[in-house]
């Protein structure tokens, strides 16, 4: 690990900046979001019959034809709302994490322990991500099968209290923390352990170039979502099936897709999920160290 002495860590700093690294992140990486979640859950086809979407290019191309770019971002009000605050708080919980586990200020954690820190930063936004999740996939399957059911994010809110209360709205978070607590822990220890990998020796993180920052924070994400795609694709399709279907909660949806499409449709979307995980989870990570660059020249002794 790099010797460097660490700076001391702001969590409200982190808050900010993550704020804005979020905004980034959805940005650069919905449109394949889009395309991941009809991949995903589209319907099964008759006998004779063939897929409605081939795959990942199928998918893109056939959205393009029929809705425009306008379609591709279909939806993307409810992650903006939700992901804005969602990766304020997610970088605030990991700024936290790293300073409960700090002796003293400017101790180098190890990386189990930036593991840990990362796993808080999951706790706390599993709180923000359930119902925005639940919401966004109800919002991007209606308009591949054509049944509109939802005006938008706040009238898909206001019908889902009405027919099942504030469990209608959070159905799926035991799934969203499953899939949450190891990849949020894979995602900061990846991205702190690149760091430190591209760091010249003698040199500060603060120095690492665009390309670095670019490249530590695409990595991250793709390892993330590597731990992360089994739980997320059990979590898209518990979340978007009807009322009562599974009664026994992710255990059935587990059985019924091993059942019916073989182990490897735990990794469905793979491929527009890795294609999105990259520039996303770059962008993301380029302006929160934008963002934290600001904040220190601002009130660097906050």
């Amino acid at each position: 690990m790099s010797k460097q002495p660490q700076p001391t860590i702001s969590p409200l700093k982190n808050f900010f900046a993550g704020g804005f690294g979020g905004v980034c992140l959805v940005f650069a990486g919905h449109p394949l979001d889009t395309i991941k979640v009809r991949l995903q859950t589209q319907p099964k086809p008759k006998p004779g019959e063939s897929l409605l979407y081939a795959g990942t290019i199928d998918c893109f191309k056939k959205t393009l034809a029929k809705e425009g770019v306008k379609g591709l971002y279909k939806g993307m009000a409810a992650p903006i709302i939700g992901v804005t605050p969602m990766f304020a708080v997610c970088f605030f919980g990991f700024g936290l994490g790293k300073k409960l586990q700090q002796k003293h200020p400017g101790d180098i954690l190890t990386y189990p322990q930036l593991f840990v820190a990362g796993m808080l930063s999951g706790v706390f936004t599993t709180a923000i991500m359930a119902p925005g999740e639940r919401i966004k996939c109800l919002l991007q399957i209606q308009a591949s099968t054509g049944h509109i059911k939802y005006n938008g994010p706040m009238d898909c809110v206001k019908q889902l209290y009405r027919e099942s209360g504030i469990r209608g709205i959070y159905k799926g978070t035991a799934l969203t923390l499953m899939r949450d607590l190891p990849a949020s822990g894979m995602y900061f220890m990846t991205y702190e352990w690149l760091k430190n990998l591209l760091t010249p020796a003698g040199k500060s993180h603060n120095e690492l170039s665009v390309p670095s920052i670019l490249f530590a924070g695409g990595m991250a994400g793709i390892f993330n979502w590597a731990v992360a795609i089994p739980a997320d694709v059990l979590k898209s399709r518990f979340q978007t099936a009807p009322e009562g279907k599974y009664p026994n909660g992710f255990r059935d949806v587990l059985r019924e897709l091993v059942r019916e499409e073989g182990i490897g449709s735990l990794y469905k979307g793979f491929n527009a999920v890795m294609l999105r995980a990259f520039p996303a989870n770059a962008a993301c990570f380029l302006g929160f160290e934008f963002a934290m660059k600001f904040l220190n020249w601002l009130a660097p002794n906050l």
